[in-house]
C-alpha cells in the first residue's frame, strides 16, 4: 500500500490593505481658507472703519450764515479728505430747518440761543456772537433798565424775533402800548433818522464780527457821535434769561478814532451755535469737532460769520449741553483705537469665535476626512486573530505580534493628534486583548508541540514544487 500523499497546508490569508491617511493636502486647503478668512476680516474691518458716512445738515435760506458756513464745511470735510459727508438741505428759513432737525430728518444744525431749542440738540462749537448795543443820542445816557423802559425804543435786527426778545428782556407785556412802544426799525434806518423820528433808544443786535468790520459807527461819531451805554443788569439779566449770555464791548470796538467805546462796556446777547442730534456717536462728533477747531480759518465767512470759533460749553448746566464726542475733543480727553473700540473688540472676539467654530466644522465636513473611529481598527486586530491560526512558528507569531503592537502605536499617536476618535475604544481594547492573548496561547502551544521534521519536509517540497 503506497504512502498517502501528505495534505499541505492551507495558504495563510493575505493581509488586508489598510488606507494611510495623509493630511498634508488638507492642511494646504486649511492654511489657504484660514489666509482667505483673514484677508476678508482684516478688508472687512478697515472698510468699517474708513467707509464714508454722510450727514444732513438742515440750514435757512440759501443766502444765509447757515447755508454759507454748511457750504464751507463740507468743501474742508472734502479738502481733508474726511471720512464724513455733508448733504445740505436748504429751507425757507432758519426756523424751518430747525423744524426738520427736531423731527430727526437732520444731523446736524445751526440756532441762535433765542431759538426753540429742540431737546436732542448737543453743542459742538459756538460759531458767533449777538450782541445788543443801547445806543441812545449823544450826551444822553440810559443809566439803568428802569430808565429804558419808559422811552420808545427801536429795534435794528434781522427779524422780528429781535423785537420779541427785547420785550422780553423788559418784561412787556404784549399790548398794544407794549407794541408801541418797542418797534422794529425800517430798513436802512440810521441812528439820526430814528431819533428824529422820536425814538429815545436804539437797541442793534448784530453779529460781533459784523460790527468789528462796520465803519458807520465811526462815521456817526465824527458827524456829531451817540452814546453807547451799558446794561447795568446785565449779570442778573443773563441769569434770568438762560438764553442769553453776558458779553463786553471791548474798548474801540465800535470806532478806533476817536475810541468807541472809551472803556470796556458790558452788555448781554445771544450765541450761534452749531447743534448735532444727540444719538450721533462720538466718534463721528469727536471727527467732525477735530475738523472745524484745526480749520477755523476756511470756515470764516467774508462778511466776518464763523470768523472766531469758540468751543462749546462742556459743563452740565449749560444752556445746550455739549455732544459727549465734542466734549472729549474740547478737554483733550479723545480716547485711544483700544479705549475707543474696546467693547466692540469683545463682541468682535466672540463673534470671531462663534464664526471659526462654525469654520472648523465646515472644515471637518468639507475638506477634511473624519478622523476614524477606534472602533473600525479593531477589524484590522481580528484579521490578525484569522491569519494566527495559520501560523506555525514562533517566527510567524512574531511578525503578527509586531503588526499587532504596530496597530495599537498608531491608535495611540492617532488619540494624540485627532485623526482617531475615541469612539469605540473599549471595542478596540476588548480585541487587542482577546488576539495578545491568543497569540500569546499559541505560541505556548507551538513550544509544548514543535512541527515535525516530516511536516519541514512537506513544507519545503510543496514549496518548491510550487
Amino acid at each position: 500500500m503506497s504512502a498517502e500523499a501528505p495534505t499541505p497546508h492551507p495558504e495563510m490569508p493575505r493581509r488586508r490593505p489598510r488606507t494611510v491617511r495623509s493630511n498634508r493636502t488638507q492642511i494646504l486647503l486649511f492654511s489657504l481658507l484660514t489666509l482667505v478668512l483673514t484677508i476678508a476680516v482684516v478688508w472687512g474691518g478697515r472698510t468699517w472703519l474708513r467707509n464714508s458716512e454722510t450727514l444732513v445738515f438742515a440750514v435757512g435760506d440759501t443766502n444765509g450764515p447757515e447755508a454759507r458756513f454748511a457750504a464751507r464745511l463740507a468743501t474742508v470735510l472734502k479738502n481733508n479728505s474726511s471720512r464724513l459727508q455733508l448733504r445740505i438741505v436748504p429751507n425757507s428759513d432758519n426756523t424751518k430747518a430747525l423744524s426738520q432737525f427736531d423731527r430727526k430728518e437732520a444731523n446736524l444744525a445751526i440756532l441762535r440761543t433765542d431759538a426753540r431749542i429742540p431737546p436732542r440738540a448737543r453743542a459742538l462749537a459756538i460759531l458767533e456772537h449777538d450782541v445788543l448795543l443801547l445806543i441812545s443820542p449823544n450826551g444822553k445816557k440810559i443809566k439803568s433798565i428802569a430808565e429804558l423802559k419808559k422811552k420808545k425804543i427801536a429795534v435794528i435786527a434781522d427779524s422780528e424775533s429781535g423785537g420779541a426778545l427785547v420785550r422780553n428782556i423788559l418784561e412787556l407785556s404784549d399790548t398794544p402800548e407794549a407794541a408801541a412802544r418797542v418797534q422794529m426799525a425800517p430798513p436802512a434806518a440810521t441812528f439820526d433818522q430814528l431819533f428824529a423820528a422820536g425814538f429815545g433808544a436804539v437797541i442793534k443786535i448784530a453779529h460781533a464780527s459784523q460790527i468789528v468790520k462796520d465803519k458807520s459807527y465811526e462815521q456817526y461819531t465824527r458827524r456829531g457821535g451817540f452814546t453807547l451805554n451799558a446794561i447795568d443788569s446785565a449779570k442778573a439779566i443773563a441769569r434770568k434769561h438762560p438764553a442769553l449770555s453776558e458779553e463786553t464791548v471791548a474798548t474801540g470796538m465800535l470806532s478806533a478814532s476817536p475810541a468807541v467805546p472809551a472803556e470796556d462796556v458790558d452788555t448781554i446777547g445771544l450765541e450761534w451755535l452749531l447743534v448735532a442730534q444727540s444719538r450721533l456717536s462720538n466718534t463721528t462728533v469727536g471727527d467732525l469737532a477735530r475738523i472745524i477747531y484745526e480749520n477755523k480759518a476756511e470756515l470764516a465767512l467774508a462778511d466776518g460769520f464763523a470768523s472766531k470759533i469758540e468751543p462749546a460749553a462742556t459743563d452740565k448746566d449749560a444752556f445746550i449741553v455739549a455732544h459727549p464726542g465734542a466734549a472729549e475733543y474740547i478737554n483733550d480727553e479723545v480716547k485711544s483705537f483700544v479705549e475707543r473700540y474696546s467693547d466692540l473688540m469683545y463682541v468682535a472676539l466672540a463673534a470671531l469665535s462663534i464664526i471659526g467654530t462654525i469654520f472648523a466644522a465646515i472644515y471637518t465636513k468639507v475638506t477634511r476626512i473624519a478622523p476614524e473611529k477606534a472602533s473600525q481598527l479593531a477589524t484590522a486586530i481580528l484579521d490578525i486573530g484569522e491569519r494566527m491560526e495559520y501560523a506555525t512558528s514562533l517566527d510567524a507569531l512574531d511578525e503578527l505580534q509586531d503588526e499587532l503592537e504596530t496597530i495599537l502605536r498608531g491608535v495611540v499617536i492617532g488619540l494624540r493628534d485627532g485623526t482617531i476618535s475615541s469612539d469605540g475604544l473599549d471595542t478596540f481594547k476588548l480585541g487587542y486583548e482577546f488576539v495578545r492573548d491568543e497569540i500569546g496561547m499559541r505560541r505556548e502551544h507551538i513550544k509544548r508541540h514543535p512541527p515535525s521534521q516530516d511536516d519541514k519536509v512537506v513544507a519545503v517540497k510543496t514549496a518548491q514544487s510550487a
